[in-house]
């Protein structure tokens, strides 16, 4: 009976030993330091959202984001999966639960994954005008990216901060649409500052080309703290 527990775990060491040597950690000279993934680590944004219901209709909110890494787990494809906790405030005091998203590192990215829609936000190294395929892992699967700015930045708050900026989209025709959609990342901190503005123009004759937001919204984030619990 010795033997037999002793054979498993000699077995149950080695097939723990084999999996952590598989499991490439985050790596700060690749610049996984642009989005840490850590247990216990905390961010808090102050959010701006305008809503569009139609022409002269619209409903402005302020509150805040308090994103947390709850827990992490290795996956099938040997991945470590961080899991992320969302609350949300009016003020920073009263805390009601969001939703929940997961963010891992895949082939040398940053997939992140929110209400089941992956999205790779960013890769590794980072490097001014580095273009991705975004979307590649949705059905739709074709959105180019772009790293559109690499340096240092001045964040309201927080001392000067190595920053990568990500163009998602800039789209204008002044006629039917408006999709401009970036995200900034900063170095030893995560994400700093998101901006979704996604709208649709009146198209009808008698207003195409005047800019009448017909719906659609606007979304902006802040980062005002981050820390680890």
């Amino acid at each position: 009976m010795r033997l037999r527990y002793s054979l498993l775990s000699f077995m149950l060491c080695f097939f723990l030993a084999a999996c952590s040597e598989e499991i490439e950690p985050p790596n700060p000279e690749l610049g996984h330091d642009y989005q840490p993934l850590v247990v216990g680590i905390f961010w808090i944004y102050q959010v701006e959202e305008t809503i569009y219901y139609g022409e002269n209709d619209s409903e402005d909110s302020q509150f805040f984001y308090r994103d947390l890494i709850r827990s992490s787990y290795l996956n099938a494809e040997n991945e470590v999966v961080y899991i992320v906790a969302r609350f949300k405030s009016p003020d920073r005091m009263d805390w009601s639960f969001e939703l929940e998203y997961s963010m891992v590192y895949r082939d040398q990215a940053l997939l992140r994954t929110v209400q089941n829609t992956p999205l790779v936000a960013l890769v590794f190294p980072p490097e001014q005008g580095k273009v991705w395929n975004g979307k590649i892992y949705q059905v739709e699967g074709n959105d180019d990216f772009e790293i559109v700015q690499v340096g240092t930045s001045s964040i309201p708050g927080f001392e000067t901060v190595e920053i990568v900026k990500v163009r998602q989209e800039e789209l204008d025709d002044n006629i039917t649409i408006r999709d401009i959609r970036y995200e900034v990342f900063g170095k030893g901190i995560g994400l700093v500052e998101k901006y979704d503005e996604v709208l649709t123009y009146c198209s009808r004759n008698d207003c195409l080309g005047d800019q009448l937001i017909d719906g659609g919204s606007k979304t902006h984030l802040t980062l005002v703290e981050y820390g680890q619990d």
